[in-house]
């Protein structure tokens, strides 16, 4: 049996490491967090090949003497804290001082710094943990600390890297919260070469948000300001039907540290029950702030997240605050059903497939006793007969939910029962699910669900032919996004013009969308693509799997295809269940719900017990 040893330093500090610096964007969240404890009022952040060449970060701050940085390179030693009551005071990022020597032992490790007063600087070498040299250095005051060649000491660790887009957009991400953070503070932030990145000192944090994330989601953003005793919320969050497909830009700060806490987290999002549809998250850029004692930020290696003392209380106040400022903003202070929107005009089309609007007729006193039904998806040039090409041609009428199917795989026998005469519509329950009673029983159709297989095989067949009609902007939409966002949509230009979309650089972080799929209504083309490309982040349309991607594009794309009317006529319905089992999979829709269900007569006797 092996005996109990110590480790060598060299040895421990690596397994620190392990804990500490996970990925590049690790060593760059540690020493921005060094500089602003060191009250840098500016940082520059440079980086090479997603970090694993080089990430340098260079400060203005306090500095540090010969002995203070040797000092702090040992394991443990830290100017935060003393005792362990310290822990319950805590102002500052950093405390346990395991960053630096961690960093060192798995890198090439370069620190110059230069304190006030002193007239040169100190230069210190370490090369995977060995010092290589400690040498008088000229340069301003504050520290530059430049990572080389990580994990080369520990090779095991490189290869569980990431692609080095997927390391540089962490290492942005991280860049950005510490810039909310402080808004005071000026950041620059370089990839090979490139600026990503340049945010002056800004007086607010809206100002921060505008340079970041763009002035497009700047005026979505209103002021939050609330206390009670002991917390405190304030920042900026969504006006109602704001949101997005993904939580990047919904972010909380505790005590000015960016983390990620599922109890604000939650809060946030049950706040925003009434004014977002489900799936939607709302933006938010919020500092939840209370006594240093009350949470526990030391509860994470990396001190990503936190743990507080009263979850249940903490959570009660954020919702409390963020419904009372939805409320002064117009939303109903108890739970509504919303008015419901005006019936969509209905469309009168030529041969050639495209449509011009008229007005919806107004149902009759009778037909609002008796709901009569009728439910279109919007028709356009997509979908268009084979002789669609570009001339409309008003007059003539095409059935607002049909238009030739891809081909089906074979289910005869259950095809000819769903389209059997002996089919008895009785109505519409609610206005999304359609009755029928059959010789079996009854199907309840569900009008969206049924709607979406269409379109989405529909789209998914356009999208593999590569024939996506698309309609040019009379007006181009202007799309302004942050700095990642920016770089996925340049990567991905031949992608969208092969679906379908224009969309034309014009300056830094700022586009223009000058044709859209001839399916989607123009002013939805900068929330799709917003959505669109928070797919891209998600990694849920993957780039080395084309098919993948398209079939991921064709499930976002239905959700602005499908549009049902308040109305609906029988014949329109029984065309939609024959398109609907024309369709490869009727069963479910592209989210894998069901289209219909059927109650058969054993099952109806069973539940009245008979």
């Amino acid at each position: 049996m092996a005996k109990v040893r110590i480790l060598p330093d060299r040895v421990a500090n690596q397994i620190a490491a392990g804990e500490v610096i996970e990925r590049p964007a690790a060593v760059v969240k540690e020493l921005v967090e060094n500089a602003l404890d060191a009250g840098a009022t500016r940082i520059e952040v440079e980086f090479r090949h997603g970090g694993r060449s080089l990430m340098r970060i260079e400060d203005n701050g306090h500095g540090m003497s010969r002995d203070d940085a040797l000092l702090a390179l040992e394991r443990h030693a830290t100017s935060k804290i003393v005792e362990a009551a310290d822990l319950d005071r805590l102002a500052s990022y950093g405390f346990r001082g395991e960053a630096l020597p961690s960093i060192a032992s798995v890198s090439r490790f370069e620190l110059q710094t230069r304190e006030q007063g002193s007239d040169v600087g100190t230069e210190i070498l370490i090369n995977g943990g060995k010092f290589v040299h400690v040498r008088d250095c000229g340069r301003p005051v504050g520290t530059r600390m430049e990572v080389t060649h990580l994990f080369n000491s520990v090779p095991a660790r490189r290869k569980f890297l990431k692609t080095d887009q997927t390391e540089a957009a962490h290492i942005v991400q991280c860049v950005r919260l510490y810039a909310l953070a402080c808004p005071r503070t000026s950041f620059t932030l370089i990839e090979d070469g490139r600026i990503v990145f340049r945010s002056p000192e800004c007086s607010t944090l809206l100002e921060r948000v505008a340079e970041i994330f763009g002035r497009q989601t700047a005026e979505s953003l209103v002021p939050i300001d609330t206390a009670e005793t002991g917390m405190s919320l304030h920042g900026l969050i969504g006006r109602p039907g704001v949101g997005r497909s993904t939580r990047h830009e919904m972010i909380v700060f505790v005590n000015q540290r960016p983390v990620d806490s599922r109890t604000l987290n939650y809060a946030l999002i049950e706040s925003y029950h009434e004014s977002l549809p489900k799936g939607r998250y709302p933006l938010a850029f919020v500092f939840f702030e209370c006594d240093p004692a009350a949470v526990d930020v030391n509860v994470h290696p990396a001190k990503r997240e936190v743990r507080f003392r009263s979850e249940p209380q903490v959570r009660g106040f954020v919702i409390r605050a963020v419904l009372q400022r939805l409320r002064e903003l117009g939303l109903p202070a108890a739970p509504a059903l919303a008015p419901a929107a005006p019936p969509p005009a209905l469309p009168v089309a030529g041969t050639s497939g495209f449509s011009r609007p008229v007005p919806a007729p107004v149902p009759s006193p009778a037909q609002a006793v008796t709901p009569s039904l009728q439910s279109a998806p919007r028709p356009s040039a997509a979908f268009a007969t084979p002789a669609a090409h570009s001339h409309s041609v008003p007059g003539a009428t095409i059935p607002s939910a049909t238009s030739a199917a891809p081909p089906a795989a074979p289910i005869e026998n259950r095809k000819s029962e769903i389209l059997n005469p002996s089919w008895r519509f009785l109505g519409v329950a609610h206005g999304s699910y359609a009755l029928f009673e059959t010789s079996a029983g009854l199907v309840l159709l569900d009008r969206r669900a049924a709607h979406e297989r269409v379109w989405f095989e529909r789209l998914r067949e356009q999208f593999r032919s590569g024939e996506v009609p698309s309609q040019r902007l009379l007006l181009p939409v202007p799309l302004e996004l942050d700095p990642i966002s920016s770089a996925l949509l340049l990567d991905r230009l031949k992608f969208l013009h092969a679906h379908g979309f224009e969309v034309a650089e014009f300056g830094r972080n700022f586009f223009r969308v000058e044709a859209v799929p001839a399916w989607m209504e123009p002013a939805d083309a900068e929330p799709f693509l917003r959505d669109l490309l928070g797919a891209f982040r998600d990694g849920r349309l993957p780039d080395k799997d084309t098919d993948l991607a398209r079939d991921e594009l064709a499930r976002l794309a239905v959700a602005k295809a499908v549009r049902l009317h308040d109305t609906v006529r029988e014949p329109e319905l029984r065309a939609l269940v024959a398109q609907l089992f024309a369709t490869r999979t009727p069963l479910t829709n592209p989210a894998g719900r069901p289209t219909y269900i059927e109650l058969n007569h054993g099952e109806l006797a069973r539940r009245f017990q008979k």
